[in-house]
């Protein structure tokens, strides 16, 4: 007998979709697979940079300018003279591109499981939450349903807004504060709120 009741040799039973796509009477999380995800990198890149990560690019003696060669070293294309703070958390380097003159400002987290294009004179404000990664509610095994984020050249993206998998920030547009945005942003525009509702 294993761990979670399942007699040693069997396999646990697995719900399959229904054909009308509603979802299914249940989940089984233990037939998750996280199949159709590529983490990037082997796990020895992955080990290395979660140990340097923490032990030094998270760090508030850390300087922006070792930050950003910490990151160039571990895949991430970064431009010129951009400013990113401490405390803030990238999964995977190798998965983000950040333009020339952007800021990520403190406690931002960037999941990238897929890729995060940052463009030129972007601010990410602090505590902003850029999440590439979920998961699809009409599977029985619950598996991953990533998708990247973009965000364009001279947008805001304002303290503790989050952007989910998906979403495109247009150029020169503004998410407010602890907005959330699940799809597109016009550029030029103005979204607030709970459910970032453009403004005029």
């Amino acid at each position: 007998m294993s761990e979670n009741g399942v007699p040693t040799g069997e396999v646990p039973d697995v719900p399959t979709a229904r054909p009308d796509g509603a979802l299914p009477a249940h989940r089984s999380l233990s037939g998750f697979t996280g199949r159709g995800y590529d983490k990037g990198r082997g796990r020895l890149w992955q080990a290395a940079w979660f140990f340097i990560s923490g032990l030094i690019v998270v760090r508030w003696w850390c300087p922006p300018t070792l930050r950003v060669i910490i990151l160039r070293a571990f895949g991430a294309r970064i431009g010129q003279d951009v400013l990113i703070r401490h405390r803030v958390r990238i999964h995977w380097p190798w998965k983000l591109t950040v333009g020339d003159n952007s800021w990520i400002g403190e406690d931002a987290w960037i999941l990238n499981l897929e890729q995060v294009t940052i463009g030129q004179d972007v601010c990410i404000s602090q505590g902003v939450f850029l999440c590439t990664g979920s998961h699809d509610r009409e599977s029985p095994t619950f598996e991953f349903d990533n998708a990247p984020i973009v965000v364009e050249d001279g947008a805001w993206v304002a303290a503790r807004a989050t952007v989910l998998r998906g979403s495109r920030i247009g150029r020169n547009s503004v998410v407010g504060a602890t907005a959330l945005v699940a799809g597109n942003v016009a550029p030029g525009s103005l979204v607030a709120g709970p459910l970032a509702t453009e403004k005029g």
